[in-house]
């Protein structure tokens, strides 16, 4: 089973802001003593963090499910929800974020460097916070915002001075064991290195780090073998180095037809780097210091083939280097050009590029506006009319529609924005469907522009006048059906009295 992972894809939830407390104070001869609810405790934000401890993503692949914690409820008494902890998910130094349509997002180097990936949610407020002088004891409180879904790409990139690039076998790895302390695989056969090998060298004055990228063979920039999972660990590298297998035991291969090859995989790499380069304050990939390496010179054929090819290379214009990872012959020779090139480098790259940066910390713009559009479209089989913006879309998540207070207030909000007056411009007509936020979970309702707004109409607490069906007749209209009712009476005994005298009524006792 691989153990190292330097791409994954991660699904984070900010955690949920709890809802806020509707609640009215009690005291010994003061049973109604005002609204005492307080606010619920904000979600916790999803943060990355580098740490040169982590040097693999490998925790991500398989717990790819991340959500932070909630923040707890409000509660009476002015007694304020808990604040959800924030979840600190550590990635290697060099880890590159993107969404999932691969814009980037962040870029973490640096100890403690920290990025917030998914924002909780805010806290709802209680009603003590929404009371006012018309509405001094609201019956109602917000709900806690949900905290914010992101699916995210994290790639490690190698932060090394030095990248090795070669053919499988040619000695990457052997090269790196002899020249530092890391102990990678080594074996005689192709694609021994699965994963790239980073390993620290001193030379004198010299220190800088090494690591190779597997796996590279013609085709690589397309897919082909392994290179194009691990291209990557080179983008950030001061100096390319070639290493070459002068002692290959393949008839159709020589030095100089697979530095041909492997540079023409790099230049096609390079041509979808030129701007990362340019961010990161480096010279484009193939304009970058570059060293040539002959490898396995202590076997026969291998001195006899840099002997074959020695001016030839060297006609590049880079310096060429006769070394043995075996018999560690050119090997302090490659250290001091590599150190001297790496210093000159370092001296070159922005300030910001450097170890010694300061720990920030990248937080995603807030995009909360008073901006909103309104856009006539079919729903459902139906013209309606959607709504879309930040405050609309985060005072409808806020709102309990169970309580017709809270649904009232939400009108009066989104009146007090403007909406009201954007439908009349649009067309829209009372009774008109009209729809608030995204796809299906938007939330609908028809809508009557004729409503009046303000907390003058409230009612009982919960509950709001705008919204009630009225089916009890009014102290007025009971009085104007009691009138009618005694007029008719008094019409039909003056009837009757105008019908007995003009004798169309008989006696019954004198008949008798």
């Amino acid at each position: 089973m691989a153990t190292f992972i330097d791409r994954a894809v991660l699904h984070i939830t900010g955690g949920d802001g709890g809802n806020g407390c509707a609640s009215i104070k009690r005291e010994k001869f003061k049973p109604l003593a005002g609204p005492d609810g307080a606010n619920g405790g904000d979600g916790g934000n999803v943060i990355l963090e580098v740490s040169r401890n982590v040097t693999t993503l490998m925790d991500f692949h398989h717990l790819p499910h991340r959500r932070a914690e909630s923040g707890g409820f409000g509660k009476g008494d002015f007694r304020e929800g808990t604040k959800g902890a924030d979840l600190v998910l550590q990635v290697p130094e060099g880890t590159v974020v993107r969404d999932k349509q691969g814009v980037f997002l962040a870029d973490l180097v640096g100890e403690g460097t920290q990025f917030v990936a998914a924002r909780g949610g805010k806290g709802g407020l209680g009603n003590a916070a929404l009371a006012s002088s018309k509405r001094k004891a609201p019956g109602f409180a917000l709900l806690g915002e949900p905290g914010e879904e992101r699916s995210l790409v994290l790639e490690m990139k190698s932060i090394a001075d030095v990248a090795l690039v070669g053919f499988p076998s040619a000695g990457k790895s052997s090269l790196i064991a002899a020249m530092s302390a890391a102990r990678p695989k080594i074996a005689d056969y192709p694609f021994t290195t699965l994963t790239p090998n980073l390993g620290v060298v001193e030379q004198e004055q010299f220190r800088f780090t090494m690591a190779d990228v597997p796996g590279l063979i013609p085709g690589a920039s397309e897919g082909k073998g392994l290179g194009l999972d691990f291209l990557r660990h080179i983008e950030r590298c001061h100096v390319i180095v070639h290493v070459l297998d002068a002692a290959t035991m393949e008839a159709d291969r020589n030095p100089v037809h697979d530095l041909e090859l492997i540079e023409n995989e790099l230049r096609t790499y390079a041509e979808r780097l030129d701007s990362e380069s340019s961010r990161l304050g480096l010279p484009p990939l193939m304009e970058r210091p570059t060293v040539i390496v002959l490898n396995k010179v202590d076997m026969p054929d291998g001195s006899d083939m840099a002997d074959m090819v020695r001016e030839e290379l060297a006609e590049r214009g880079f310096p060429v280097l006769e070394v043995s990872a075996l018999t560690r012959k050119g090997l302090r020779e490659l250290a001091l050009t590599l150190g001297a090139l790496v210093e000159k480098q370092r001296k070159e790259t922005p300030e910001t590029e450097r170890d010694e940066r300061p720990t920030i910390t990248l937080t995603p713009e807030d995009t909360d506006s008073s901006d909103f559009t309104i856009t006539p479209e079919e729903f459902e089989g139906q013209l309606v009319y959607r709504i879309r913006g930040d405050k609309p879309e985060r005072w409808v998540r806020q709102t309990a529609f169970a309580n017709d207070e809270a649904v009232g207030y939400l009108a009066d909000r989104l009146n007090r924005l403007g909406i009201e007056d954007e439908l009349f411009k649009k067309g829209a007509k009372a009774g008109d469907t009209v729809v608030i936020g995204p796809g299906e979970d938007a939330v609908v309702f028809d809508w009557e522009p004729t409503m009046v707004t303000g907390a003058e109409f409230l009612g009982q607490r919960g509950t709001d006048m705008r919204l009630e069906e009225r089916t009890r007749p009014t102290r007025q209209e009971k009085r104007e059906v009691r009138r009618v009712r005694v007029q008719e009476r008094m019409d039909r005994l003056g009837a009757m009295e105008a019908e007995r005298k003009s004798g169309h009524w008989s006696d019954p006792a004198r008949d008798d």
